[in-house]
């Protein structure tokens, strides 16, 4: 057993225990200092237009209501764009999307800031309304410039091709429904500072936007994050703006001000997965081998930019998913609709351009005669592959993954169990799909690659750990407390993991891309690498030991040469500090070797990649258009997973929010781009009875080595995914019902769609 497998063995989530027993404190569970006043906020009844009048006097007049507040009471700059500078905090002249804020009521008590917007009286003459990002496309609205990743001559393969076929694919937005909806507590301290307590990914986000918009320095804005209640990106920018709004009224105020949004005004006002309208090529040879593809991404980012150029990228960057693909012409344009401005989500864009890509897959393997999985298993990546941004594969577990999955779960006897269930049942089919997956870890934006972490050794011999990663339930805390308590040979109740905020962390990058563990975990290892070796340098002279003799930590004892000492951590401690010695540390880590040229669009982006392979089964109940999935099984590489316990609930929970999206969940604005699915009883997510029956997943056995954080792979992200194969399994399921169904690759498959599938309407 390796000692990072007893590692993974030993440690449960730190937090479980809290959450259990409901003692877990998210931001509204703060105590409310006296004094405490509320925000609400009145927002764009219309998805475009010019405001004609405002009138809040009524509002102002309400007993209780101190302050209405809108962007001429701005101090800074009213803007909240991280990338491009096009998005308002509160709307000026004009609205944009439907939710937009415009007034900001502040009042003793919430209920009588909400009562008080239906006081106020607004006319706006209605704008055209896009929501359509090809008809955005076409009238030049774009939010950023488009990107093309290209790798070989398409056009020359095409020429060579056998087969080549062309077609259309669409995937749907996806609502975040973390459980801890946005908000904010912010207070103002001496000196004319604020503390703002944020349910945020990306504390220094938000002391940025705030800093400008309240025209202070950051270092007078402190932000504080416990943990959040979920994330999955929609709380990596789109967290800013109700931090700010609380923020600007206690500037104005010198009050406690708090922001909570309910989860109705969460759903109009948040940003969403990106919804893509897509058009493909793709070229075989005889031999099933694909030879060249052509994909053109319309990516639907709302009104304003936000994050959309980003997850633009990332999808470019995944466009080709898993396979080796010799000549690629990959072009995404990024436009401008008047819909909420769309932001990231766990994928980040690169499960889009997956589906695009399996989409042209399964049609060309319908046209051809043959299956998906044998065009699937020809296409694989392999080692010294080239990727269509010019990183060379290195450490590839894509065909290892697949024979894995096809061996360990019999895939030919599978096959055979779903062709005689489907002979021996006339309204009932069953359908299966294999998902491959290889997914990049790191930011696509070099320079976000680094981190920093602060470690204190107290005269107790207990250690506190200060990073800037955030907990939003991926366990991030435990793997935190797992490195410092491997580091000091200490138990992990000995090790505190203290609040991420932005004075003891400055500057850091959010918690997402998959790269939170591997980036502030090697800046926790780098601080305890420089106390570690002041610690040995003090044992030496202590002990009187030569520099060939080993000094290990262990079980809070010193060890040398595997032994143990008569020096205990405690006595090591005490006599350090008696001697001065420095038991602080900074630690900071900057990913080596990735970088990548914007111009060439070329380069090295990732640390590594992550690679693995879900075969997915599912039952279609012919008569109603209804569905179950009978088992997921996937074949995964996580490296040498340091906690096993965390990374499975991360599989598990990742795999089925990517099934939902690909069947469930569906977001529908109206011509007027007014949001209809704007609550939880028109928004369906996954529940218990729409999870698998069966989740079963093999952690690959493999030595390969990588640049995760003791050679434990991120697991955030890459699960999502696997639920692209739901899609296809149900595809597959309809098929066999109906042959000659008309398969148009728009996802979600709601049931209303597997029942034109099934019946041809």
């Amino acid at each position: 057993m390796t000692k990072h497998e007893k590692l993974s063995k030993k440690s449960s989530n730190i937090d479980a225990p809290f959450h259990v027993t409901g003692r877990t404190k998210y931001v509204d569970d703060m105590p409310e200092l006296q004094g405490t006043l509320f925000v609400k906020i009145f927002p764009s009844p219309v998805a475009h237009g010019q405001i004609i009048r405002l009138d809040y006097s009524k509002a102002l007049q309400m007993p209780g209501v101190v302050a209405v507040l809108s962007e001429k009471d701005i101090p800074g700059e009213n803007e909240l764009g991280g990338i491009v500078k096009d998005e308002p905090m509160l709307a000026e002249q004009e609205v944009h999307f439907e939710g937009q804020p415009i007034l900001l009521v502040i009042a003793e008590t919430e209920d009588i800031a909400h009562h008080a917007l239906s006081l106020i009286e607004i006319d706006i003459e209605a704008h055209p309304v896009t929501t359509d990002p090809i008809i955005a496309h076409q009238q030049g609205d774009l939010l950023h410039k488009s990107r093309t990743f290209s790798i070989g001559n398409t056009q020359e393969a095409f020429a060579k091709c056998k087969h080549v076929f062309e077609g259309t694919a669409e995937s749907g937005g996806q609502e975040h429904v973390y459980l801890e909806p946005q908000g904010a507590y912010s207070i103002p301290q001496d000196k004319g500072g604020i503390t703002i307590y944020s349910s945020t990914q990306g504390p220094t986000a938000v002391q940025r936007t705030v800093a400008r918009i309240l025209d202070m320095p950051m270092s007078q804005i402190e932000v504080d994050v416990n943990r959040i209640g979920g994330g999955f990106g929609g709380k990596e920018d789109q967290a800013s703006p109700w931090a700010a709004m609380a923020a600007l009224a206690t500037y104005h105020l010198r009050k406690p001000v708090k922001l909570i949004l309910e989860r109705k005004e969460d759903l109009k006002m948040t940003g969403k997965r990106h919804p893509y309208k897509s058009r493909y090529k793709i070229g075989l040879d005889e031999d099933l081998n694909i030879l060249a593809y052509e994909a053109t991404f319309f990516q639907n980012g709302g009104a304003a930019a936000d994050l959309s150029p980003p997850v633009l990228g990332r999808t470019l960057f995944h466009s080709t998913n898993s396979y080796d693909i010799p000549n690629v012409d990959a072009t995404a344009h990024c436009c401008k609709t008047n819909i909420v401005p769309n932001t990231a989500f766990r994928g980040f864009g690169g499960p889009q351009g997956m589906f695009v890509i399996e989409s042209a897959i399964h049609y060309a393997a319908r046209q051809i005669g043959v299956t998906p999985i044998e065009i699937q298993a020809k296409n694989l990546l392999k080692e010294n592959a080239v990727f269509p941004y010019g990183q060379i594969v290195k450490g590839c577990e894509a065909r290892q993954c697949w024979s894995e999955a096809v061996e360990k779960y019999q895939v030919a006897a599978l096959q055979k169990e779903v062709d005689d269930f489907n002979q021996q049942h006339a309204y009932q089919k069953k359908g299966f799909a294999l998902m491959p997956v290889c997914f990049g870890i790191s930011f696509t934006n070099t320079p976000m690659n680094n981190a920093r972490a602060l470690v204190h050794i107290y005269s107790d011999g207990s250690v506190g750990v200060n990073t800037g990663a955030v907990e939003m339930g991926q366990g991030v805390n435990t793997k935190m407390v797992q490195i410092a308590a491997q580091m000091f040979g200490l138990p992990q109740q000995r090790i505190q993991l203290n609040n991420t905020n932005t004075t003891r962390v400055a500057n850091t990058s959010p918690s997402a891309a998959s790269a939170t563990a591997d980036l502030n975990g090697k800046a926790l290892q780098d601080a305890g690498r420089q106390l570690t070796e002041r610690l040995h340098d003090f044992i030496r002279q202590d002990l009187n030991l030569n520099k060939n003799e080993r000094i290990s930590f262990k079980n809070e004892q010193v060890y040398v040469n595997e032994k143990a000492s008569a020096l205990s951590w405690e006595e090591l401690i005490q006599k350090a500090l008696a001697q001065r010695i420095n038991l602080s540390a900074k630690g900071h880590y900057a990913t080596p070797v990735i970088h990548f040229d914007r111009n060439k669009e070329k380069g090295h982006p990732f640390a590594y990649h992550v690679y693995g392979t879900a075969i997915l089964t599912c039952t279609v109940d012919c008569i109603r258009g209804i569905y179950e999935f009978d088992k997921v099984q996937i074949v995964h590489d996580f490296g040498a997973s340091m906690n096993r316990e965390i990374d499975l609930g991360q599989i598990e929970g990742g795999l089925v929010q990517g099934m939902g999206w690909m069947t469930l969940e569906e977001i529908i604005y109206n011509e007027k781009g007014l949001l209809k699915s704007n609550s939880l009883a028109t928004y369906k997510i996954p529940d218990i009875y729409a999870a698998p029956k069966t989740i079963d997943v093999h952690f690959l056995n493999t030595d390969t080595d990588n640049e995760a954080i003791l050679k434990s792979k991120a697991v955030g992200e890459p699960p999502l995914m696997y639920g692209i194969g739901a899609y296809f399994a149900i595809c597959n399921a309809v098929l066999a019902f109906n042959p000659k169904a008309k398969i148009d690759y728009v996802a979600p498959m709601t049931t209303e769609r597997v029942l034109m599938g099934l019946y041809g309407l």
